[in-house]
């Protein structure tokens, strides 16, 4: 035996003003259009007693929709009749709630209404000589998550097309078994602007009720029931079903952006039954009554959380669009590419001579590596031409305004010279700081940069920072901060020391007052979950963790590996995302390696980028074997 609730109303939502206030006052407590506040409340007192003790009482934000259960209730006593549609209005309810014996109406207004009506046009049609026209159909849209679910496929299906490294089937990770219950917990979705809903999600916090899929019910029809979120990991939420107190049993881990994730009234507005869990159903006679007393004046998602979910995942950057990108094989140029896929904001680039779309090259639209075309020109950086004579039908040069915009300097007051020296990260071995040198300034305030005693004589090594860049750094950076500092290979003079160096090579050190000393309130913590770019490499998406901050600087640990393939990144990089991004947009991503020593005799060599290429493909080898693993 079944009780099935259904809400049949549209659930309103209160606003924060004072008068709203004093309504919710008025009208605690009440489900009833035809029930008074009094009988309710204190039904929901008597029968709900020893089951809402536990109910958290801590405070929510108060820009989120208050729940108001003012809409009507039906009981529904087996659950096997089916559904009705209402052939006044077209809600969609469980047969039995339904008023009269012909199960026709869902309340008394719309058998009312539909009898007014049709002797409107019965006698309309006499009137005028035509015979009494057909009942109309009741058309049902597509539900908006339902697109979002196969447009998450569509994704995952372009991605299977692409060749891997380190194929790993995309459910075979569980975020939810990985961080549990514990004190493991996922970086906000809200510190990573760049993501879907970045930017809309500070409200969302544990305690709020939503409606999900009931996965403990016997019912032929998919029917759902209220949960509260116990843990926020990113995308990710601990939810636990109304009625199991503090039970964790049943507990279970889902994306909030994924289909049949709802707010509180989204049964009520489709006419969806809500039926408690199975194994609790015996703890309480009068599930009305629960329900209002636990849902009356919590908080649940926004009424457009769905909608904005949609449109935060259109992303700008179309197929066969062109851009300037890094050379993946000289980093002091850059080639024109193709856009080949766009998944969840990522690009996968192929160069404009590659024949068969292999020489590709992955990055987030917003990375500082990609330019529209003639960037390269405008700032005198190093650009290798095409020899693809015309473009093909559909290429388009990408619009400017699509690209991340950069902070405007003034070159001509104070600047950085060619010569001056500073700190920065290596881009061919991202786990280190180095000591480098501006070798060349650009217009609009780039630079080009070369890691001291590792350049290549003609530069082909050298690599563009702007001079806001948050990955170069004043001489003394590092000390200060208490990071290791990787010195000019073969300088032997250690410990390191700025002064003498200076000295030693007739220097001066970039000054302090050019460097970007920003630092937002990014809401990042040590021991934050993520899943974050492999830079070394970029098609990767890896489950990691920030191990330490220093500023705005995040040192990014990719878990199972040892810390030498750590990676300082910015807290702003678009190559970090939250718990769940992968799962939202259908993106791969590589599970943790398992721990392995591998020992490895590299060839002796002078030129750290060939060693380090090496040392990676070493990784990425490995990869592929322990993915069967997982």
């Amino acid at each position: 035996m079944y009780e099935v609730l259904v809400l049949c109303q549209n659930t309103a939502y209160n606003s924060n003003t004072k008068a709203d206030e004093r309504s919710e006052r008025r009208h605690r407590d009440s489900f009833g259009i035809s029930e008074g506040c009094e009988s309710c409340s204190e039904e929901s007192s008597s029968s709900c007693s020893s089951d809402d003790s536990d109910e958290d009482s801590s405070p929510l934000p108060t820009t989120l929709p208050i729940i108001h259960t003012n809409g009507q209730v039906y009981t529904y006593p087996d659950g096997k009749a089916g559904m009705a549609t209402c052939e006044m209005c077209g809600m969609v309810g469980v047969r039995d709630a339904f008023y009269s014996k012909t199960k026709r109406f869902c309340s008394v207004s719309c058998s009312r209404s539909y009898s007014s009506n049709s002797k409107k046009a019965s006698i309309m049609a006499r009137l005028q000589g035509k015979p009494p026209t057909k009942k109309a159909k009741v058309l049902q849209k597509q539900p908006l998550m339902a697109k979002l679910a196969a447009y998450s496929q569509n994704q995952n299906n372009q991605q299977s097309q692409v060749k891997t490294k380190a194929a790993v089937p995309l459910d075979s990770f569980d975020w939810g078994n990985y961080i549990g219950s514990g004190d493991l917990m996922g970086a906000p979705v809200s510190c990573f602007k760049h993501v879907p809903m970045g930017t809309s999600w500070d409200d969302i916090t544990e305690g709020i009720r939503v409606e999900v899929l009931n996965s403990d019910s016997s019912l032929p029809m998919k029917v759902y029931w209220i949960a509260s979120i116990i843990k926020l990991a990113g995308f990710k939420a601990l939810l636990r079903y109304e009625g199991f107190d503090s039970d964790s049993g049943q507990d279970f881990w889902s994306n909030l952006c994924v289909p049949d994730i709802h707010a509180v009234g989204w049964c009520a507005s489709g006419g969806k039954p809500l039926v408690p869990p199975k194994s609790i159903q015996h703890k309480v006679t009068n599930w009305k009554a629960f329900l209002v007393k636990r849902l009356t004046g919590a908080k649940t998602l926004p009424s457009d959380f769905s909608t904005k979910v949609q449109e935060s995942m259109q992303f700008p950057f179309k197929k066969l669009m062109r851009v300037e990108v890094v050379d993946k094989a000289h980093l002091c140029r850059t080639r024109v590419a193709l856009v080949q896929q766009v998944i969840g904001g990522r690009l996968r680039l192929v160069y404009e001579e590659s024949q068969d779309g292999s020489d590709d090259f992955w990055c987030h639209m917003y990375s500082p590596l990609i330019h529209t075309i003639g960037w390269s020109r405008s700032i005198g950086h190093r650009f290798k031409r095409s020899d693809v004579a015309k473009k093909l039908d559909g290429q388009v040069d990408a619009p400017g305004q699509l690209f991340a915009k950069v902070k405007d300097v003034d070159q001509s007051g104070e600047w950085f010279k060619d010569g001056m020296k500073l700190e920065a990260i290596d881009p061919l071995n991202l786990s280190a700081i180095c000591v480098a040198t501006v070798r060349k300034v650009l217009a609009d305030g780039y630079l080009m940069i070369g890691i001291d005693g590792s350049e290549a004589a003609d530069g082909s090594d050298w690599f563009c920072y702007h001079g806001t860049s948050p990955s170069i750094f004043p001489a003394g950076f590092c000390e200060i901060n208490s990071i290791e500092l990787t010195p000019p290979r073969g300088y032997t003079k250690l410990p390191f020391r700025w002064f003498d160096y200076l000295r030693e090579t007739s220097s001066v050190a970039a000054p302090v007052k050019l460097f970007n000393k920003d630092v937002p309130n990014h809401g990042f913590v040590p021991g934050m979950k993520l899943e974050a770019v492999d830079l070394m490499e970029p098609r990767l998406v890896c489950v990691a963790t920030v191990t330490r901050i220093v500023h705005r600087l995040l040192r990014i640990h990719f878990d199972g590996w040892e810390d030498e393939y750590d990676q300082w990144v910015d807290c702003e990089s678009p190559d970090l995302y939250p718990v769940g991004w992968c799962q939202l947009t259908g993106y791969q991503l590589q599970p943790p390696a398992m721990q392995v020593r591998c020992h490895v005799c590299f060839l002796a060599t002078n030129h750290k980028y060939i060693q380090l290429k090496r040392k990676h493909v070493i990784r990425i080898v490995l990869k592929r074997e322990l993915s069967c693993c997982y």
